[in-house]
C-alpha cells in the first residue's frame, strides 16, 4: 500500500481493546496518521520499555487485503526509544 516511514509512537496498556497483547503502541499526533491506528511491530520493543515510552520505528501501512489499515513494522527492524524533546523536533521537520 506505501512504502516504510520513520513513525513515532506511544507504548500503552491495553485494557478491553479486544487484544490479546497487554502492551501495545500506537502513532502520536502530529504525523498525519490516525492515532488510534494499529501496529504490528516487535513484542519485545514493547515489552522491554515502561509504558508511556516514545519509540521511533520504520513503519509503512498495509491493509492485508482489503481489511483495515494499520502500521506494520518487521518484529526484527530496529528502533529507537527517543525523549519528548527529540520527538518535537522531529515533528517539527514533517
Amino acid at each position: 500500500m506505501s512504502s516504510y516511514r520513520k513513525v513515532i509512537l506511544k507504548t500503552y496498556r491495553a485494557s478491553g481493546a479486544g487484544s490479546s497483547k497487554s502492551v501495545r503502541a500506537h502513532p502520536i499526533e502530529g504525523q498525519g496518521l490516525d492515532t488510534t491506528m494499529n501496529v504490528e511491530c516487535s513484542s519485545s520493543m514493547r515489552k522491554n520499555n515502561p509504558i508511556g515510552s516514545l519509540i521511533l520505528i520504520e513503519a509503512k501501512i498495509t491493509d492485508k487485503e482489503g481489511g483495515t489499515p494499520f502500521l506494520y513494522a518487521h518484529y526484527n527492524s530496529p528502533y529507537r526509544v527517543i525523549s519528548e524533546q527529540e520527538a518535537d523536533e522531529i515533528l517539527s521537520k514533517l
